[in-house]
């Protein structure tokens, strides 16, 4: 395990933390009408994180086996065409307006825990065809030859990073209240506007840093 991997992979867990799932819902559960209630919040938050991390060890399974079989260089090439594969499919996001509507319709009409849990689960589902950084990392992860006990601390990692600026911006709503209320607003206005183009400018950067990783591991070291 190298710091340039560590790095590369928390570069990509920032890029994940900035999708619907782990920070828009979030923002969205703190402008919800009302006083915040931190147990309903915690419990969306910590079901996504178990979430992506179950989903993470189950692909990292699947991936070694396919690891076994191939040659070190070849899994290497193999993260390069999905780096820049990543890369390519940026472009096609042109940033036209998503529809966010019936998930903040979802999230103001469950109130129970059980329900919140299901919007989670179903946010995570919604999510797996895009999660690309996610998969990314992981075959990062699976490339580098890495023990099991290391990819589950580094998928562990992964996934408390994922949600890191959802718990920022909790700790400014809880400790600036009202004064903070204008400027979730204003995030969730954004990415209602602009949340497509910034899907391509993740996706272009995830590439980036996979192919990056796969080409220093491939000629320079």
């Amino acid at each position: 395990m190298t710091l340039g991997l560590v790095a590369a992979l928390a570069g990509l867990a920032l890029l994940d933390s900035t999708s619907i799932g782990t920070l828009f819902i979030p923002i969205w559960l703190m402008l919800t009408p009302g006083r915040l209630r931190l147990g309903r919040f915690g419990v969306y938050l910590g079901t996504i994180t178990v979430f992506y991390f179950a989903t993470g060890v189950l692909i990292v399974l699947g991936a070694s086996q396919v690891a076994d079989h191939l040659d070190s260089k070849i899994a290497l090439w193999v993260q390069l065409v999905i780096g820049v594969v990543l890369f390519v499919v940026s472009f096609r996001f042109d940033g036209k307006k998503p529809s966010t509507g019936r998930w903040r319709e979802r999230v103001n009409a469950n109130g129970s825990v059980a329900a919140l849990a299901g919007v989670a689960v179903l946010a995570g589902v919604v999510e797996l065809a895009t999660m690309l950084p996610y998969l990314g990392a992981i075959g990062m992860m699976s490339a580098a030859g890495l023990t099991a006990p290391q990819i589950g601390l580094l998928l562990a990692g992964y996934c408390l990073v994922m949600i890191v600026p959802a718990l920022l911006l909790l700790g400014g709503r809880l400790a600036l209240r009202a004064r903070i209320e204008p400027f979730l607003a204003r995030i969730s206005a954004w990415f209602a506007e602009k949340g497509a183009g910034m899907t391509g400018w993740i996706l272009g950067i995830a590439g980036f840093l996979v192919a990056r990783d796969a080409i220093a591991r491939l000629f320079f070291l």
